[in-house]
């Protein structure tokens, strides 16, 4: 709908810009450059202003934002309001919105992302499936960086803080699928766990689509010290590189902030960058400004100067009681805060404009609440306060300039220390009162970190309440302040931000001490860190030690500090029993380091605690599933399932396991269920490819691992999955470029070497084949599927004594496999050892040794009993029941497929 009327706050920036004064040159140039052509090397695509606190920087972005509207341009502006790269990219879209150019695209995966990153928060905990091989080097830093990724991002930390680190732990490739465990798509996973990369690329084509009905799009950043540290790396990757897409040549982008741009990034690209460094106002400019509001008198002009120093927000506000005698200014015992509202002789303004300055932000509701005015006045009040100098728009709200809001929060603590304690109080009573309500509407406390409007709530009824009574609110932010960081990275940042601005405001040594600590610390390393110096210095009860002790060791485990998180968790449960997810947490540390039979031993406690908690079933099976316990994982996950029926994880973790046992029907079934609940489910796929090549159908097997490769690309051990399918499919050139594609992911990857070797010696190429079958068993020296099928090449290349030394450390590691008893017993052969074939051949042919052997192996059963029987002296009364037995097991139909890589 067309407004026929002005808003107030365009009247307001019509009248402040018409007062604009200064700043001539960095005008000149802006505007100079919006009459290059982006192709001229003049031209330069980003601006930056920066200075100290107070020196203009806002109202001087605000006027290039006008500068660029007058030329045409679509502007979005972007301050401290946003928290994060996405909030960023929200509040691009609605400025452009506001303009008339609706970003659509943008805006659903916007509400997605926020409606999937509390989904995931409040998700149970899960174990992904692991690799065959335990984590190079490489996967675990890897996985390591995403997970360092997620906990950067707003809102995810509490998810993060429900992944399991057995994932870094069991590789890369396995940490991507594992977030995806408990979401409805793989989109979903990766709007998680890297939303840039999926919300960058329809930013660039909202842009696009925008740049081509205007001359220029200007992005302006404005208060950079605070949003740089997370949009500084993204908008250099934006501006420098094509990894998202194109950005518009005719975007311009404007930042603002206390320091220079960061030399290491950006001072390579000198060519493209305008560095706006602001000084105070020269004395000739101070005057220009003061003549501009009627302030000429010499006395005055000069006092003004002293007191300012040439800082424009100060110049500006006494500019604007137009002092016209020298009385006005002359007394040298007035304070800053008098000079400022000096010239306002109405009492209820100035009343109001000192008691706004209390609260941190303001919007009308907040404004009533501190200015304690009329219901009747309170609209023209906050109007009029709006229109001050000192006073900026910051989204939704404004707030006072800090070199204005700190002299006035002195002077009202010095002055009325009671008065200062009751104006917090009741603000923070105020800010109480509409939190309970928010958690009324909201269904309780259990997401208050997840819900952005009642996090804010909590967090400005904590800063007042610490502002009115130090001593006693203290305790109490400091047992929230783990919950904070229970709730993630940015919910924990803010948090130490209040109890660093409370101590500063109140001056309050003890908050103004603690806010200084845990802001060094999280700074320094995370929420780890910080709590560490939390525990430390001894500032929570009992419960509270405890609680902070198994939040700390999650975010340790995160870290991949296992040692560590595993340290944390006993010491919480060193008083007693702890809660469940104390227990469930160790088990996870304990994954970690891949010791899971104490990882088991731990959901043993979590279970007794809590016997019906089907996340701590599910994952206890799993881990029975990963030790070769199938049967106990099964039963652990029939209860997992008959607690929670719409748990995937649970049905394909029991699908896997039936799989092993060969339960083929049972095990489809239970893969097809968990695909039901979660179509895009990778590990549930390659599980399910499994079953397929036992049952015979490659070509299924083929289309689910195709299909887990288009969800995830870069999945190593689908990889792996995928060339063994391709290399039984008579496909060895294809399975190779599979197998290198997943070394390349991961150039440690154990098994990715061994199935390559395989695959060479198929191709007779046996020094490739022995070179790739080295490097496995070199990064996994227990690796018995490498050892075995180095033991055949060896035999194939005529050096039976170094098979029967692959073969033997196979043997010790899988005593009942009968392809490793076969390749000993035809090593033993080759070796004369025929008393030793003989038994090795008898214990192949045993019903516990596993599968049936296939064709290959068919034919070295064939092999060693030949070998046997033509042997000198040969017993063949007691080989007869063993040529009896081979000669049954050729005439099996459907023999069993080869023994696949395990995994």
């Amino acid at each position: 709908m067309v407004r026929g009327r002005p808003s107030m706050q365009e009247l307001i920036r019509q009248r402040r810009r018409q007062g604009f004064v200064g700043r001539g040159a960095e005008r000149a140039a802006f505007r100079e450059n919006l009459d290059l052509p982006p192709e001229d090397e003049r031209h330069r695509f980003l601006f930056h202003v920066h200075g100290n606190a107070g020196v203009g920087k806002t109202f001087l972005v605000r006027e290039l934002e006008q500068l660029a509207r007058e030329r045409g341009a679509l502007t979005a502006y972007v301050d401290e309001g946003v928290g994060s790269v996405p909030e960023a990219m929200t509040a691009i879209s609605e400025c452009f919105a506001r303009q008339g150019h609706r970003f659509k695209d943008l805006d659903r995966l916007l509400v997605t992302h926020r409606e999937r990153r509390h989904e995931a928060e409040a998700a149970a905990l899960e174990t992904p499936e692991p690799p065959v091989a335990p984590p190079s080097p490489a996967s675990l830093a890897a996985a390591r960086a995403s997970l360092v990724g997620l906990g950067l991002l707003p809102g995810v930390g509490a998810f993060a803080g429900a992944l399991d680190p057995s994932q870094l732990a069991l590789g890369a490739d396995w940490l991507r699928a594992g977030i995806g465990a408990r979401l409805r798509s793989q989109e979903d996973v990766r709007l998680l766990r890297s939303p840039e990369r999926v919300l960058t690329p329809v930013l660039l084509d909202e842009l696009t689509s925008a740049a081509d009905g205007v001359p220029w799009l200007v992005l302006l950043f404005d208060t950079y010290e605070r949003t740089g540290p997370f949009l500084d790396g993204w908008l250099h990757e934006v501006m420098t590189t094509d990894r998202h897409g194109a950005l518009p040549a005719n975007v311009v982008v404007v930042t603002a902030g206390q320091r220079p741009l960061a030399t290491a990034r950006w001072g390579g690209f000198a060519d493209f960058v305008a560095d706006v460094p602001l000084a105070p106002f020269t004395e000739a400019e101070a005057r220009a400004l003061l003549a501009d509001r009627g302030v000429v008198a010499e006395p005055v002009v000069e006092e003004v100067l002293r007191l300012t120093g040439g800082l424009p927000v100060l110049v500006s506000t006494l500019a604007a009681g137009r002092p016209t005698g020298p009385g006005d200014v002359g007394d040298p015992s007035a304070t800053a805060v008098e000079r400022f509202l000096r010239w306002e002789q109405d009492p209820v303004r100035r009343a109001a404009a000192l008691a706004c300055a209390l609260p941190r932000r303001l919007d009308a509701d907040v404004f009533r609440a501190a200015a304690h005015c009329p219901e009747d006045e309170a609209d023209a009040l906050f109007g009029w306060l709006r229109g001050l100098p000192f006073v900026s728009d910051r989204g939704d709200r404004v707030q006072y300039h800090d070199v204005v809001r700190a002299p006035m929060l002195r002077l009202q603590r010095l002055r009325s220390p009671r008065g200062w304690a009751r104006g917090h109080a009741r603000l923070a009573e105020t800010f109480g009162r509409w939190r309970a309500e928010a958690e009324a509407e909201g269904g309780g406390t259990e997401d208050l970190w997840a819900d952005e409007g009642r996090r804010e709530l909590r967090l400005a009824e904590t800063y007042h309440l610490l502002c009115a009574n130090a001593r006693t609110a203290l305790p109490a932010a400091l047992r929230e302040f783990v919950d904070a960081c229970d709730g993630g990275d940015v919910a924990a940042g803010r948090w130490v931000r209040v109890l660093a601005e409370a101590g500063e405001d109140a001056d309050a040594e003890p908050v103004r001490s603690w806010g200084r600590a845990l802001s060094e610390a999280f700074a320094d390393g995370g929420v780890a860190a910080a709590l560490g110096v939390l525990l430390d210095r001894g500032g929570l009860d009992g419960p509270g030690q405890a609680l902070a002790r198994v939040v700390r060791g999650g975010a340790l485990r995160h870290d991949g500090a296992y040692e560590e998180a595993l340290a944390e968790y006993d010491r919480a449960l060193a008083p007693g029993p702890g809660p469940v997810r104390a227990h469930r947490g160790r088990a996870l540390a304990h994954s970690g380091l891949r010791d899971y039979e104490n990882a088991v031993a731990d959901l043993d406690r979590a279970a007794a605690l809590d016997p019906d908690d089907a996340g701590t079933l599910s994952l206890r099976g799993e881990y029975h599933r990963v030790l070769g316990q199938d049967a106990e994982a099964i039963g652990d996950l029939d209860r997992a399932i008959a607690l929670d029926p719409a748990d995937h994880f649970a049905w394909a973790s029991r699908g896997a396991a039936r799989q092993r046992l060969g339960q083929l029907a049972g095990a489809l079934t239970d893969l097809n269920r968990a695909l039901e609940l979660k179509p895009d489910y990778p590990w549930a796929l390659g599980r399910r490819a499994r079953v397929w090549r036992g049952l015979g159908e490659p070509a299924r097997q083929l289309a689910d691992l195709d299909l887990g490769l288009r969800l995830l690309p870069d999945w190593g051990w689908g990889l792996c999955e995928r060339g063994d399918a391709l290399r039984s499919a008579g496909r060895p050139e294809e399975a190779l470029a599979d197998y290198d594609r997943a070394i390349g992911i991961d150039g440690a990857y154990a098994s990715a070497y061994a199935s390559r070797g395989v695959c060479h010696g198929d191709l007779g190429r046996p020094a490739e084949a022995l070179a790739d079958l080295d490097r496995a068993v070199a990064l996994l020296p227990e690796y018995p599927w490498a050892l075995r099928h180095r033991a055949e090449l060896r035999l194939g290349l005529g050096d039976p004594a170094g098979a029967l030394s692959d073969a033997d450390r196979a043997k010790a590691l899988r005593p009942d496999e009968a392809p490793v008893l076969l390749c000993r017993a035809r090593a033993l052969v080759a070796l004369g050892r025929l008393d030793e074939a003989r038994a090795d051949l008898e214990r192949a042919l045993a019903p516990r040794s596993g599968e049936r052997p296939d064709g290959r192996a068919l034919d070295d059963l064939s092999r060693v009993l030949d070998a046997l029987l033509r042997a000198p002296g040969a017993d063949l009364d007691r080989l007869a029941p063993l040529a009896e037995r081979v000669t049954e097991a050729r005439a099996e139909p459907d023999a069993a497929p080869s023994v696949p890589r395990p995994g």
